[in-house]
């Protein structure tokens, strides 16, 4: 019986890297593979042989060594974690600041912006409300005949007007003279049937005035031809008055003595009352409450016709 015997090694219990290569690296930090902490172990633990069998103290420190490169190993991994989590609450924390910042800087700017509306709406307000003070001595003449015998004698036509239709204000000793009348557009254009209006600038604004209440009361003619006579207005205040003609004809067919007064306002007659109407949007709210107007004006057809 032989007294030598071989070394028996314990087996290489290798598993395929492959399984876990991606513990090598952890949110760009290298680790080192839990496997190969386990190789490591196994070939550094104590060899075993027939005359000389693992004792508990050797054992116990096998197992102390492995424990505290597990704990080592699962540490470090748990700081790296800590630190990438802190890491990405900064970044979280620091968009939320940012979002903050920029919801204000809107908010803000949406207020400015809103200031400049109100300020825009009242310089082109005023603007509108100068240009229609500039025309308070005009009058606007509607459906007089292109004729090159009217438009060069403008003046001598509005003379004959005013003596056809209301001389009474040349029998009181009104001054009817005017400074100046022109068609509008300057420019004929062809393709119109319809004659360019006439604007007269009188030199005498209670004359002026005089003639346009006339106009109201009746239809006024040029040598039996019906015209118009109208105060001249901006161009966009003649286009919110115009907004209103379905709204008008319609009040005046049902007796409402309907009014458009400066600049665009309705004015009706309804129960005894006189009711006023900035936006065609108030005046349908108020026709769809009355039983006796509701459905009698179509706003939407208007509305479409004007767009």
């Amino acid at each position: 019986m032989t007294n030598s015997t071989e070394a028996q090694k314990p087996q290489n219990t290798k598993k395929n890297k492959k399984k876990g290569a991606t513990l090598d690296t952890f949110y760009g930090a290298k680790i080192q593979n839990t496997e190969q902490i386990e190789e490591d172990i196994q070939e550094n633990s104590p060899k075993s042989s027939k005359g000389n069998r693992n004792s508990p103290q050797t054992h116990e420190e096998f197992e102390s060594e492995r424990t505290k490169k597990m704990e080592a190993l699962w540490e470090e991994k748990w700081e790296m974690m800590q630190k990438k989590f802190t890491h990405l609450q900064n970044q979280f924390d620091q968009t939320v600041k940012e979002n903050q910042a920029l919801k204000q800087e809107l908010i803000k700017q949406s207020q400015n912006t809103k200031k400049l509306e109100e300020n825009i709406k009242y310089l082109t307000d005023k603007v509108i409300d100068l240009e229609n003070r500039g025309r308070r001595e005009n009058l606007r003449i509607i459906g007089l005949p292109e004729k090159p015998e009217i438009n060069t004698k403008l003046d001598m036509v509005i003379q004959d007007i005013i003596k056809e239709n209301c001389p009474e204000i040349l029998e009181q000793g009104g001054n009817t003279s005017t400074d100046r009348a022109h068609r509008t557009p300057s420019t004929l254009n062809p393709q119109k049937t319809t004659p360019r209006n006439v604007i007269a600038k009188f030199q005498s604004y209670q004359t002026k005035e005089k003639i346009l209440q006339e106009a109201r009361k009746r239809q006024f003619r040029y040598k039996g031809m019906p015209i118009r006579i109208t105060q001249d207005l901006a161009s966009s205040t003649l286009n919110d008055r115009k907004a209103w003609n379905m709204i008008f004809r319609k009040a005046r067919e049902l007796g409402l003595q309907p009014r458009i007064s400066y600049p665009a306002k309705l004015t009706i007659y309804f129960q005894g009352k006189v009711w006023a109407f900035n936006k065609i949007e108030d005046f349908q709210l108020f026709a769809k409450k009355r039983p006796e107007l509701c459905g009698k004006f179509d706003t939407e057809n208007q509305r479409a016709r004007n767009t």
